[in-house]
């Protein structure tokens, strides 16, 4: 799937959290919202505010608008590529594990996906001959 293909989709299947969704969908589209989200953090960027002596940079309304308009399509496609490597979407919430939960999610998240079909549906991952 290319870049612009995944950007289509996770839009397209903006709360969609049946189905599939392949690595590269997954990948493009967390590419595309960091990039998004760091351009916006250099065309807006937020009040800096002083905590203990240190300069923190908030983030600007346009940030936090674009990360709202966001939350659900990347739970969403999380939830699609977890259903692709044969994971309930529930595994998600191993995130609220401190550290290992999150490696254990990063695990799944980078693994290929299952090339026959499973409870989640037909695998969205064409095969090569």
């Amino acid at each position: 799937m290319s870049f612009f293909d995944a950007i289509k989709s996770y839009f397209k299947n903006y709360a969609t959290f049946k189905g599939r969704a392949r690595r590269s969908e997954f990948w493009f589209t967390v590419l595309f919202t960091v990039l998004v989200s760091a351009a916006l953090s250099i065309v807006f960027p937020g009040p800096v505010e002083s905590v203990w002596g240190t300069d923190v940079e908030q983030s600007s309304a346009a940030e936090n608008l674009w990360s709202l308009a966001t939350i659900v399509p990347s739970l969403a496609v999380t939830w699609r590529r977890l259903h692709d490597v044969g994971r309930s979407g529930k595994y998600f919430f191993f995130v609220l594990i401190p550290i290992a939960g999150i490696i254990m999610l990063i695990i799944e998240l980078v693994k290929d996906s299952q090339p026959e079909a499973n409870e989640y549906g037909a695998p969205v991952k064409s095969v090569q001959s």
